[in-house]
This record gives C-alpha cells, structure tokens and sequence, in this order.
C-alpha cells in the first residue's frame, strides 16, 4: 500500500474502517435514503456545481455508498462507474438505481488499494467525484494518485469533506449571551487543528457502530493532492443557513459565516506526465 505523507494515510486502521462501514451500510441506506437535510441542501448542491456535468460524459463515483450522488449524475445523461469498498452499500445502490439501468456499472473496490483503482482504467473518464468520503478513509495518497491515471486530459475531480478547520473533534460549538445579556451569539471554537489523530465517532445518531474520522488539516490534505499530479481550479465553503433554524442552539444552523463542509475541484497539472495523456 502507498504511503508518502505523514498524517495523511493510516493503513493500519483500513480494514477495521472498512469492516465498521460494512456493518453501518444498511442502517445508513435507511437513514439517508435519498439524501438528508445536510446532503440536499448543503452538499449537494455545491458538487454539481463544481463538477458541471454534461450529458453522456463518463464520471467515476469513488465512495458511492448507496448510490444517491451517482443517482443523480445518472438523471443528468453521465455514464456513472459508482465504487464503494462495502459490498452491502453496493446491493443497496443498486437496489435503489434500478431504473437507471446501464447508466450505473457498480463496482466493489477497495478505496485504499491502488492496484485495484488501477482496474478502473486509464484516462477513461472525463471526471470523478469523491463525495463526503475522504474524512472515512484510512489512506487517501491511493485514490488521488490513480484518479489522476482515471482522468482524460481536462478532467475534473470534485472532492467534498467536513471542514477540516471547523468541523472536527478539535472543535465545538458554542452560544453565549453578549455581556449585556441581549443577543446570543454563536461561534465555533477550535482547540486543536494540526495534530488530531483518528478517532471513533458518530455520523448519524443511533448508527449501529461509530466510525473512524481521519483528520487531514489542509497544510496536508491539499499537498497530497498537488503531489498526485493536481491542481486546485475552485472551492466553495456552502452556507449551513437554513430559511428555519432548529430550535437547538447548539445548531450549524445559526452559524451563518462558519462553513462546516469544504467542496474543491481538482484539475490534472498539465505540467504532470499524466496531464499529456490523449483521449481514448
């Protein structure tokens, strides 16, 4: 397994990671279905910004978990190739994307393993999403070397992920009253940042099993990125406002200047051996 920059790749966790989201898979599928509040207001939106799809372009969904992004992309004309490393979030896929058809190829395969991303193909797609997965896997220098080799010239790789400088376990949310004892206000605060280590948690609550987070704060994840090959063409930070916020005060909700998800997109370096490849 490939491993380059410290606090970047933990191959020793991968299999208990992958063991862990295999037994939450179906659990998940319940919960997210088509896609929660966060995923449809927040997420979503942003990664089909940035990637831009266009009908019959090839695009590769590298942690597809139940299908509900490639889903998407398929309502949109995109030849879908949907991956995931739980073979039970792969049946739900594609129990769910039925009426797609051919428009989705379902694919099991190990995320931290370069040699079997290397089975997707070469400059076989014209893009590639990894959405909200990221922060769930072991080893990530895998995945960014080889979807460079996936791409075709041009190609594009939307990534989306918390945030890793608000949205973490070196961080929490506060509302306090001003000194007047009148307005509220809420803010994030962040005691840690550059060293966190990967720790057990929980995505929804009720899960059947908490799962690992892997901190990468960006002085580490976006090298690791321009190492494989890429370079950062756009970002967004969505705005967690809702029209209603909760009745918790401890909410993203009311955090209306403080992003909890980053979504960027990479384009190949063409000054990289693989950003010179032709097309198929």
């Amino acid at each position: 397994m490939e491993t380059e920059f410290a606090g970047v790749d933990f191959p020793e966790l991968a299999r208990e990671s992958q063991r862990i989201w295999n037994e939450n898979a179906r659990w998940w599928d319940g919960r997210m279905q088509e896609g929660n509040d966060w995923h449809n207001r927040l997420i979503a939106p942003a990664v089909m910004r940035l990637l831009g799809l266009r009908a019959g372009e090839d695009v590769a969904d590298l942690g597809c978990g139940n299908g509900l992004l490639a889903r998407a992309m398929a309502q949109q004309g995109g030849r879908v190739v949907a991956c995931d490393s739980s073979a039970d979030f792969l049946e739900c896929a594609r129990a769910r994307g039925t009426q797609y058809g051919d428009g989705i190829e379902y694919r099991l395969i190990d995320l931290n393993d370069a040699g079997e991303l290397a089975a997707l193909g070469s400059a076989r797609f014209d893009a590639a999403v990894c959405n909200m997965v990221l922060m769930d896997l072991a080893c990530i220098t895998p995945l960014l070397r080889q979807a460079v080799r996936l791409l075709r010239p041009r190609g594009r790789f939307v990534l989306s992920i918390l945030h890793p400088c608000f949205n973490t376990f070196g961080t929490s949310l506060i509302a306090a009253r001003d000194e007047t004892g009148g307005a509220i206000r809420y803010a994030v605060q962040v005691h840690r940042y550059l060293s966190l280590e990967p720790a057990l948690g929980t995505g929804i609550a009720g899960q059947p099993s908490s799962h690992y987070y892997f901190h990468r704060p960006l002085s580490a994840l976006l090298p690791a990125c321009f190492a494989a090959g890429f370079v950062l063409d756009a970002l967004e930070e969505p705005n967690p406002h809702a029209a209603q916020p909760t009745g918790s005060l401890l909410s993203w909700d009311h955090l209306t200047e403080i992003p909890p998800v980053l979504v960027v997109r990479l384009r190949l370096n063409s000054a990289s051996p693989m950003g010179s490849l032709s097309p198929e």
